[in-house]
């Protein structure tokens, strides 16, 4: 896809190149990593090129409030580049409290108003596609994706089996790391809580509802058992009160917490630097097949990893090292399948295992096992 242009409508060449793709549905209607461990661990400067799996785009915006020069945008499910490119609309067209009515991180009786105010910048191929969606606007266009969809399952039908919404208040309470270690292990922590959880977080469930079963093709071993202990890391350790992940899963909105594009000090900057966004609809082995060397200097790369063999996985980082600067930096998180640099790459790829461990510790979007941080070394 073309650049964003500065009359803030995509050009109709890059439109009809993206369904060429087919319309896709949207897997993640907001972005489920966490964009302040992100931020930290890419360290953008002012003038880098970054590259940004795009997903729901929330986490690509953000990268625009660091000042780099150009950030482009990729993904092989054009609905995702269809979420980004409404949110881009948002951005250009609403006030930030408009921008958080119509993402659903608050209350709102006119979204529907809001979009069509946004709709006039879209292009043509995302104007249609969330035109034939209206429910999914009325319900805030951050409720849209399947993962979400499946946390509203857990929401609605798992989670009042085993805590009262009292309960759920009393968690998301401010209140010091001993109280809420105490709280944990005498209210929370049930075994009814350990067994539903177990369950509806288990590979069969997860693949059924919430996830393609793609994504566990290189998983190996127990997937609830990590995942239920990164949530008690989550509820305790950090302090779920301004974990935006976490109001989310639990009442469906971010409540007082606030992902860090949607947070008001970031979003005129955010409004200003969206005509440095390009976004393409194609995978990333697609992208780096194509890319030319030496442009890239900061690449957040999501979980991509996860879904690919061992072997692919391999080549991908080698033409990163390619298509990255000296000094450029890769960041990755690793959900259950193992993915770090091999020792093959040790010459070209420079781990910043210190970095990645100090951010995991404080990572919100909770799932992830591991968060991978890498330099590049030109030979």
């Amino acid at each position: 896809m073309e650049a964003l242009a500065s009359s803030a409508s995509w050009p109709r060449e890059a439109s009809v190149a993206v369904m060429g793709h087919g319309a896709g549905r949207v897997l993640y209607g907001q972005v489920w990593e966490d964009a302040d461990v992100l931020i930290e661990a890419l360290d953008v400067r002012p003038g880098d090129v970054c590259l940004s799996i795009a997903s729901a785009g929330d986490n690509t915006l953000a990268l625009l409030a660091r000042d780099p020069s150009r950030v482009i945008a990729i993904d092989r499910n054009p609905a995702q580049i269809f979420c980004l490119e409404l949110r881009v609309a948002a951005y250009r067209t609403l006030a930030h409290h408009e921008l958080l009515e119509l993402v659903g991180s608050r209350p709102s009786n006119r979204r529907s108003a809001l979009y069509t105010r946004c709709r006039v910048t879209l292009s043509p191929d995302a104007r249609r596609f969330w035109d034939a969606r209206p429910h999914a606007i009325e319900r805030g266009i951050g409720s849209e994706g399947r993962f979400e969809r499946y946390f509203e399952l857990f929401r609605t039908w798992v989670l009042p089996l085993v805590h009262s919404r009292a309960r759920v208040e009393r968690l998301l309470r401010d209140v010091s790391l001993d109280e809420r270690v105490r709280f944990y292990e005498a209210e929370w922590d049930t075994w009814r809580w350990r067994l539903l959880f177990r369950v509806f977080f288990s590979r069969f469930v997860m693949s059924c509802l919430g996830r393609d079963r793609g994504c566990f093709a290189y998983v190996n071993g127990s997937v609830s058992a990590p995942i239920l202990e990164r949530t008690r890391h989550a509820l305790t350790v950090l302090n779920p009160a301004d974990n935006p992940y976490v109001h989310w899963i639990l009442t469906g909105s971010h409540g007082r917490a606030l992902p860090y594009a949607l947070r008001p000090e970031h979003f005129e900057t955010i409004r200003n630097n969206v005509d440095r966004l390009e976004c393409r609809c194609q995978s990333l082995g697609d992208f780096l097949g194509a890319a030319a060397p030496r442009r890239l200097d900061r690449c957040n790369l999501s979980d991509v990893f996860e879904y690919v063999s061992p072997a692919e996985y391999l080549q991908m980082l080698e033409r990163l090292t390619v298509a990255c600067n000296h000094g450029a930096r890769l960041v990755y998180w690793n959900v259950l399948a193992d993915r770090t640099r091999p020792r093959s790459l040790a010459d070209r790829l420079r781990p910043a295992d210190e970095v990645a461990s100090s951010l995991h510790a404080r990572d919100r979007a909770f799932f992830y096992r591991r968060l991978v941080v890498e330099d590049v070394r030109c030979c």
